[in-house]
Parts: C-alpha cells; structure tokens; sequence
C-alpha cells in the first residue's frame, strides 16, 4: 500500500507516489503521480487516473474509466464505465453520471455509452449527467442540473433541463 511517505528521489527532482488513504479500495496501479485517494473510495483494477488529482471520500470509480490530470472528484461521485474526464475538470459532490439510457437488472448493454467531459468544465453539486453526453471546454453545470444533451465549450448551463444561459457579466449567451 502506498502512502505519503512514499516519494522518493531520481536525478534532481523528488518522484511523488500517489497518496491512497488506507482504507481507501485502490485496485488499479494506473495512478498518476501526487494524485490523493481518500478513505471509503473504490478504484476498480482497470481505471486509469492521471497526475495530481484529488479523489475524496465516498467515490467509486469503474473499470472503463480514464481521467486525466489535475482533476477533483468531491464526495460522493461514482464514475461509471465509459466516462471520460480530460485535464483540470472539477466535479461537485454528489454529482450523478450515468451511462444507459435503458436501465434493466441484470442486462447490460452490448457497449456502454462514453460521456466526455472536456477539459477546464466544472460541475456543480448534484447536477445529473445523461449518457452519451460531451460537455465542452471550460463549460460550467450549475448545481443540480440536469443535462439531457451536449454542452458547447464555454456555456453555462442550468435547470432541469439544463439549458444555455448568459454568464454573469455577459451580454449575449456563451
């Protein structure tokens, strides 16, 4: 089990292993340097999460999952197979992905859906993400939200559904 203790020296610069809490369930060793696992949270063996991420209690990440760098997963955020979450994405807690439109026990799909979430967006405590969705760049959900379709890069979106708004300071809509 790794800990904080555990960085070590090559060359000139200190090498950082990722921090996994101890009761954290970190079954993957596809996880990037400086990156925090806090207590409570599954990481499934074939998940891939990228350098200095921060993934708090109460998480659960899936097999099919791939995240990028610099990332922040607050309490509560389960990752499904299919997500894909690029560079510097903030996701609030309690944040629901899903990834069948057509949920039955016991029958998955032939292939799950991928949700993309590019990189720079934020989303907001609470909002619910639809499968099959791409959230642009920089794009920002606001907190429970429900986004039924793609989000352009740059929008701001709210409501239920989640539709495009003007941001604060803006004349016309991202």
């Amino acid at each position: 089990m790794r800990t904080d203790a555990d960085t070590t020296r090559a060359g000139d610069s200190a090498v950082r292993e990722p921090f996994i809490h101890p009761l954290a369930d970190c079954q993957s060793i596809a996880i990037g340097k400086g990156t925090r696992v806090w207590q409570f949270t599954v990481i499934l063996p074939h998940a891939k999460i990228g350098d200095d991420c921060n993934i708090n209690s109460h998480c659960f990440v899936e097999n099919d999952v791939v995240i990028g760098d610099r990332v922040t997963l607050k309490c509560g955020v389960y990752v499904w197979d299919g997500l894909r979450i690029e560079d510097d994405v903030f996701v609030g807690p309690n944040v629901t992905f899903t990834n069948d439109k057509r949920p039955r026990s016991r029958i998955p799909p032939p292939k799950f859906l991928t949700t993309t979430i590019r990189r720079g967006a934020s989303i907001g405590a609470g909002a619910v993400i639809l499968p099959g969705i791409e959230i642009g760049m920089n794009a920002m959900i606001a907190a429970g939200a429900v986004v039924t379709r793609d989000v352009p890069a740059d929008a701001l979106v709210v409501g239920c559904p989640a539709r495009v708004t003007p941001r604060r300071g803006d004349s016309t809509p991202a």
